[in-house]
């Protein structure tokens, strides 16, 4: 009977929840930040991405903290309302949401490891510059280029000259599916005004990455249309960690944590943290 509890009880975890389903449990929750208290002594920063919420990593987190940490995923400023409350917000803003979020956790852990995905590992690698004292950093989706970088961002500079303030996001037919997670929580347009900031970061948080010498996992899509495919690769070659892992995750969108139901990735991130 306690090997059938043991089973039962596995297949209760947020690893074997089905993305959808357990959407349709938890709408009310899709616009809140959360916070999980765990039993080890050891925290997560977890860093949702640009225009999307907290819930992106929500599943992430309930697994992580299933296996014994606090876990902390904070709003970022202008995010979960609607789209308008991006316009006057700076990329500085997200890092200092994000390193006031670490301070309390590092308050109550022994440890502190901080994963992003999309600029959400952007401000990862920014705070593993600015605290050294982090434990370990996940990076998901990030960015250290886009695709056609320069065209995008001159294109954007004349939108908002001419007054086009405001863009519809464009979904790859075949991994963004309507019904997909990542796009029911994330805004649906966007200020083009707050492209330039997500840039900014980018800039900013590939400089000097050199001196970042936290244990780093970094994973991206191969089907990423957002992120350069040499972003991996850059930040892996670049990155001064000695302890480094890189993984590719196949047939996902760009921001593939919310909807991800295959390639060990939850497992993956827990080893991880519980190796370094």
């Amino acid at each position: 009977m306690l090997m059938v509890k043991r089973i039962y009880d596995k297949l209760k975890s947020t690893l074997f929840a089905d993305p959808d389903l357990l959407f349709e449990e938890e709408r009310d929750l899709v616009d809140k930040p959360f916070y999980f208290s765990g039993t080890n002594g050891k925290g997560v920063l977890l860093v949702h991405g640009w225009t999307s919420t907290p819930y992106e990593v929500r599943r992430l987190g309930k697994f992580l903290n299933e296996n014994g940490y606090t876990v902390s995923g904070p709003m970022l400023r202008g995010h979960g309302t609607v789209p308008r409350n991006l316009e006057n917000v700076r990329w500085q803003d997200w890092l200092e949401d994000s390193q006031r979020e670490y301070a309390e956790l590092k308050n109550q852990c022994g440890k502190v490891y901080v994963a992003g995905t999309s600029i959400g590992g952007n401000i990862a690698l920014m705070l593993a510059k600015n605290n050294p004292d982090i434990t370990g950093i996940v990076l998901m989706a990030t960015p250290a280029k886009f695709k056609i970088e320069f065209l995008v961002k001159n294109l954007v500079k004349f939108l908002n000259v001419v007054g086009k303030r405001y863009r519809k996001k464009f979904y790859p037919p075949t991994f963004g599916v309507k019904d997909s997670v990542t796009r029911k929580i994330s805004y649906s347009s966007y200020p083009t005004k707050s492209v330039l900031e997500t840039f900014g970061l980018v800039e900013e948080s590939r400089k000097n990455i050199e001196n970042i010498k936290q244990p780093v996992l970094m994973m991206q899509s191969t089907s990423d249309h957002i992120v350069n495919k040499n972003s991996l690769r850059f930040i892996y070659a670049n990155i001064g960690s000695t302890i480094k892992q890189k993984k590719w995750i196949k047939r996902a969108y760009h921001t593939f944590i919310s909807d991800i139901k295959n390639e060990h990735v939850f497992e993956d991130i827990l080893n991880f943290l519980n190796e370094n």
